[in-house]
């Protein structure tokens, strides 16, 4: 059993009538006309490789189905909506996941469509569980920038070296982190306010490390050393229990675009 999963760009104009049907689907296809809006879903699919293709599903399959059975449900909303002056909430917009999810059954033959996920932006993105459509996940990305030296003070100078290598500078090394948080709510949910969620960020994990030496300044890290296995489990606990009709799902530090780490929980 594997999971595949699949990027499908495309591009709505929401006063026109139609859409510019567009050659290049890596920026999007539709192509979108004037100051159009932009839309990414990620299909993931489950399922077995098929001995003779050696796919889960023709990912060029994937494409089609979204495009002729997804795409439409996008348009429509959003022309109705925009033209109507009617704003569309996170219970709109996972209603339109849920839509997606009802097209797209039963069009990859034995393979099973595991989750949908729409970006909406590079640093902000929600997700529906297929198989659970009563809880959404609202994700979204922060940035901190940071100093740390990892050291173990019970570790000989020549052995932190050997473990920690050019993290083990006396003097400390600096990144720029980028920090994903990820909240699980019902799918109904038209209260949750981004804002409310960004302001809990702010204020209880990155104005406590941003521009920070983080061995010097975070007390958490004064006899623990700050890597991004301990940043995640400590910027969960900052903020667990904190949001309002949404229960934390996780925690993803990265330190370069190479080396991340999570946190359930």
């Amino acid at each position: 059993m594997q999971k595949l999963t699949r990027d499908v760009r495309f591009s709505i104009n929401p006063f026109l009538d139609g859409d510019v049907v567009g050659y290049n689907s890596f920026a999007s296809k539709p192509a979108g006309q004037g100051l159009a809006l932009f839309f990414e879903i990620t299909v993931a699919i489950v399922g077995d490789v098929d001995d003779q293709t050696g796919f889960v599903v023709n990912v060029v399959e994937i494409d089609r189905q979204v495009r002729e059975h997804v795409v439409g449900i996008f348009s429509k909303t959003i022309r109705d909506k925009y033209r109507a002056g009617i704003h569309i909430d996170y219970a709109q917009i996972n209603q339109l996941l849920i839509k997606s999810r009802d097209a797209l059954a039963g069009k990859f033959g034995r393979a099973i469509l595991s989750d949908l996920t729409l970006k909406l932006s590079p640093f902000r993105k929600i997700a529906i569980d297929c198989e659970d459509i009563k809880m959404s996940y609202f994700s979204e990305k922060f940035e901190f920038a940071a100093m740390h030296k990892l050291w173990n003070e019970e570790f000989s100078d020549e052995k932190n070296f050997e473990v920690f290598g050019k993290c083990a500078n006396r003097t400390g090394h600096g990144h720029n982190y980028v920090l994903e948080i990820t909240v699980k709510m019902p799918t109904d949910d038209s209260n949750f306010c981004v804002g409310e969620f960004e302001k809990i960020i702010d204020e209880n994990i990155i104005e406590l490390i941003d521009h920070k030496n983080l061995n010097a300044d975070v007390d958490e890290f004064k006899k623990k050393n700050p890597t991004i296995e301990n940043i995640s489990s400590f910027a969960w606990s900052r903020i667990v229990g904190k949001f309002a009709g949404a229960k934390l799902h996780s925690v993803t530090v990265w330190e370069t675009d190479k080396t991340s780490c999570t946190f359930y929980g």
